[in-house]
């Protein structure tokens, strides 16, 4: 099942977002954020190949309206979760860091999920329990080993309450910060070992579904500034507060003042 989905979603990035990559109007919806016809274009071609393959499983997409999307998780037989264009202000602006992300979710828990990102070819994949691969190659386990001061954060300081964004901003714990634009990559990039530390205020579960499961699988530390798991099978936004390792992610936690009991 897994082959064939990646490599449906790979060809149908290469038609829908290759072409329109730097190339398309962005319009603002409801909630502030961008919407292109790449979005839509997406979306409709992978609901379309996943429902002719798995009938009877669910399907929501970040572009479907909020009482289909409620209507979509309230389904025995499990729902794919995809959002079709993360990172769509970079994709708009010829800026390449954006991907598309799609999980299956099966008894309120993420089973498998796959991130596909167009411009590097990659593909970061996990079956739950089973570890995470990029492109078929096993991803390395995590190991910063590196002191929190020496370490690189990406953080989205955009959805942080204003006390907390002024105190990283005036105080900050690690050496060098970055902000990337796109949640489903920043899971996964974490997962690689590609930074250290990651903070982020409000993340949809298309979002942040298949990513956190590739980082799970990669066995990091991670959860909400409330101290709560990361992943919650609702609607509700939920913010990301994780690291590279355990003792990183203790020291993060400690300068945010998470409570971890």
């Amino acid at each position: 099942m897994n082959k064939e989905i990646i490599a449906a979603i790979k060809e149908i990035a290469k038609q829908e977002l290759k072409p329109r990559f730097a190339n398309v109007i962005r319009n603002n919806k409801q909630d502030g954020s961008f919407l292109t016809e790449a979005d839509l274009a997406v979306q409709s071609k992978v609901e379309k190949c996943l429902l002719e393959t798995y009938p009877l499983i669910s399907f929501l997409g970040e572009e479907m309206t909020a009482a289909q999307q409620r209507l979509a998780l309230d389904s025995e037989e499990g729902v794919w979760i995809l959002d079709p264009l993360d990172g769509t202000s970079n994709f708009a602006a010829g800026i390449p860091y954006y991907a598309v992300s799609l999980a299956y979710i099966k008894s309120a828990k993420v089973m498998w999920g796959m991130v596909y990102d167009p411009e590097r070819d990659e593909c970061f994949s996990a079956t739950n329990g089973e570890g995470a691969v990029l492109n078929d190659e096993p991803l390395k386990k995590l190991s910063a080993n590196i002191s929190i001061d020496k370490s690189t954060a990406v953080i989205d300081f955009k959805r942080l309450s204003p006390e907390l964004a002024s105190r990283i901003a005036v105080q900050p714990p690690y050496s060098s910060q970055r902000s990337f634009g796109g949640v489903a990559l920043d899971w996964c990039w974490l997962a690689a070992g590609r930074f250290h530390l990651y903070l982020h205020g409000k993340q949809n579960i298309w979002d942040y579904a298949a990513g956190h499961l590739v980082f799970n699988e990669m066995k990091g530390s991670s959860c909400t500034l409330q101290g709560e798991d990361v992943f919650d099978f609702s609607l509700q936004p939920r913010s990301a507060v994780a690291a590279a390792d355990e003792t990183l992610f203790k020291q993060w936690c400690a300068f945010l003042k998470v409570n971890l009991s």
